[in-house]
């Protein structure tokens, strides 16, 4: 039997005066728990208790030996306690990872509901449009728009999928014009991303008619809130995710343009590392975030022209 079998028997005997009582209560047969004790006492090299058929009572070593280990099962206690709390009410800091945009737009708003709840939870953004490595990085949560990880150790949960859409200000196509066809872009000043898939050539389809187009841009840029910025300054037509410029075309500052022609979608995900037993501030804030998505709607808004 291991250690902590043979210990938590000692106890049972020590406190209630029986080996039979001893093992009925850790449901033993009375051949196991004499094993069991006479394993204890052989390991230990010491008699730990005397006893006759009427009675039964610890040595000196004994009494020793079960007030010493009546304090590290008291010790082991309070850890699984300590480590059960940790499960339900999370503590410490939960470092997430996502775009400039994303973590702007959606989860520093969502922060202040996320430490009502958690308040022992403390988290650290880490705001980058390229994806870290987890280990070296440290992270514990990233929000990703690329559906598989290359590491078969990371779990990938999705959140949602957002239509890729072209816009600009009301004044810029007042003045140049609103395209009618994805080949009208070649005379447009264009606004690019360039870490998106193959940037400077859009892919359309509308329904079974497929269509490229390559483009040339007046301004390219590895952050979205640039070229954001510069379109609704009137620079060009940009081509952005709907959750980056949706607020911007309810409002009016951005009118979509070749709404029936689609892009290729994103699908942005949530992912962590694979564990068997997954750290409770992950657990938490990824259900958090997938329940605010679903209430607001999100999903729904992002695939969708705003009037």
């Amino acid at each position: 039997m291991d250690k902590w079998t043979q210990i938590e028997f000692f106890i049972q005997v020590a406190e209630l005066g029986s080996l039979s009582k001893a093992a009925e209560r850790l449901d033993m047969s009375s051949a196991a728990a004499s094993r069991c004790l006479n394993a204890l006492e052989d390991r230990l090299a010491v008699r730990l208790v005397e006893r006759t058929t009427r009675r039964l009572w610890l040595t000196d070593a004994g009494r020793e030996y079960h007030r010493r280990c009546v304090a590290i099962m008291a010790e082991m206690a309070e850890a699984d306690a300590a480590v059960n709390e940790a499960a339900i009410n999370p503590s410490g800091t939960l470092r997430v990872t996502a775009s400039v945009s994303f973590a702007s737009l959606y989860i520093a708003p969502a922060l202040p509901e996320f430490h009502k709840r958690y308040p022992d939870l403390s988290v650290q953004i880490v705001a980058a449009n390229r994806y870290p490595d987890f280990i070296e990085a440290g992270i514990d949560v990233a929000i990703r728009t690329r559906e598989h990880e290359a590491d078969s150790s990371i779990t990938v949960r999705k959140l949602a999928e957002t239509r890729r859409v072209l816009a600009a200000a009301p004044g810029y196509l007042a003045k140049r014009g609103i395209p009618a066809t994805p080949d009208a872009l070649c005379d447009h000043d264009l606004l690019v991303y360039n870490l998106a898939n193959d940037p400077y050539v859009l892919h359309f389809r509308r329904d079974a008619k497929k269509q490229s187009v390559a483009v040339k841009s007046v301004l390219d840029a590895n952050e979205g809130q640039v070229i954001r910025a510069a379109a609704l300054a009137g620079l060009g037509i940009l081509i952005q995710p709907l959750y980056i410029i949706h607020g911007d075309i309810v409002a009016g500052k951005l009118v979509p343009i070749l709404s029936d022609w689609r892009l290729p979608a994103l699908t942005i995900n949530i992912a962590y590392q694979s564990r068997r037993h997954q750290p409770a501030k992950i657990r938490v804030f990824t259900e958090f975030l997938i329940q605010r998505f679903e209430q607001l709607g999100l999903a729904r808004k992002w695939n969708e022209i705003a009037p």
